[in-house]
């Protein structure tokens, strides 16, 4: 790997960052466990199609649209039944059933599909995407695709990047403007070892947890704060067991929209179009309200008691050079020449 242009990458794109980056629906009740697969030709195909995240959430909205064009445009041959609020279980556990052919469709953010595909830790480095519109760039593009391209040996097929957006701190002990602020502050991460590493070299004391889990574990002192974009903050009502909250902005998080591969060949050509379609399009769709929401819902975190800080660049740049070793360490473990490849696409973009 190319050290010294890593290192030199890194720098503006955290000044660029900082100048640049600032519902309803029908649900079903959630089937049982190994459900059949998908139909034979001729009758209507089912889509369940789960998230962990709420009704309410950009991420479910995007959903909805996704099942009203693909109902649309396969004229009902194929119903999609959409399930939120981890109401078919965790990512993992989602993911899993995407391999077995008893779901259909789940769109995780990335670090739980790291688990399954470990080059997708990549995406999970701290501070590689400046902004949104460069990661909508890359993600979009033959960078993105050879991600995508990685899923088919899983059982798994990608069919688009959604967003779930930059990361953001939250606690109830004290405001978070530095990385030593951080020091001792029990914070729920996803399943991911990146993460866990980069918090504990944060100082941090991180703690793995599923997404289902982690109000009770904020209302119950089980951990002192957690990282998600202010939509999932806002609209999981952390703001309820939490005071403070920090634009840590430390990981930019895309959505997957995965489809299980046992269900997609079962599709006809004509069939596949349409569901790659629409998933691109409601992506599209999804991006466009998440940002939206994002802005609005650090607004009302405010309004609804929350303390904000902002971090420096200084602190940022702070955070940068203590995570730098385990950067180093897991472009190793990815392959150095495909961690280079993707700061290079990230450059690209920039210009």
């Amino acid at each position: 790997m190319k050290k010294k242009k890593l290192g030199f990458f890194l720098v503006p794109a955290l000044a660029l960052m900082l100048t640049a980056c600032g519902g309803g629906g029908t649900t079903e009740e959630a089937p049982e466990a190994g459900g059949e697969a998908a139909a034979p030709a001729g009758e209507t195909k089912v889509i369940r199609a789960g998230i962990g995240l709420n009704d309410q959430h950009p991420q479910y909205l995007g959903l909805l649209r996704f099942k009203e064009l693909v109902e649309e445009r396969t004229e009902g041959a194929i119903e999609v039944q959409t399930y939120h609020s981890g109401q078919l279980g965790d990512d993992r556990t989602m993911t899993e059933g995407l391999q077995l052919g008893s779901q259909e469709v789940t769109i995780p953010s990335t670090a739980p599909i790291a688990n399954f595909v470990p080059e997708y830790s990549l995406f999970d480095f701290p501070f590689l995407f400046p902004s949104e519109e460069v990661a909508d760039t890359v993600l979009d593009g033959e960078m993105g695709q050879r991600f995508l391209d990685m899923l088919p040996a899983q059982n798994l097929v990608g069919l688009a990047y959604w967003e779930n957006g930059f990361r953001n701190l939250t606690n109830d002990v004290r405001p978070v403007a530095s990385a030593e602020d951080m020091k001792g502050l029990k914070i729920r991460t996803m399943e991911n070892e990146l993460h866990l590493e980069a918090f504990r070299a944060l100082g941090a004391n991180p703690t793995p947890m599923a997404f289902t889990e982690l109000f009770a574990a904020l209302q119950q002192g089980t951990v002192d704060g957690q990282e998600n974009p202010y939509a999932t903050i806002y609209l999981q009502k952390y703001q309820e067991v939490q005071d403070h909250v920090s634009n840590t902005q430390h990981i930019y998080s895309p959505f997957v929209f995965l489809m299980s591969k046992t269900f997609f060949d079962g599709l006809t050509p004509e069939q596949q179009e349409i569901v790659q379609v629409a998933a691109v399009e409601a992506g599209q769709y999804q991006r466009e309200l998440n940002r939206e929401a994002n802005n609005q819902y650090l607004a009302d975190l405010q309004e609804e008691g929350m303390t904000f800080t902002e971090i420096s660049e200084e602190a940022r740049q702070e955070m940068v050079d203590l995570i730098a070793p385990v950067l180093e360490k897991y472009a190793e473990r990815i392959g150095e020449d495909l961690v280079q490849e993707m700061y290079d696409a990230i450059e690209a973009a920039q210009q």
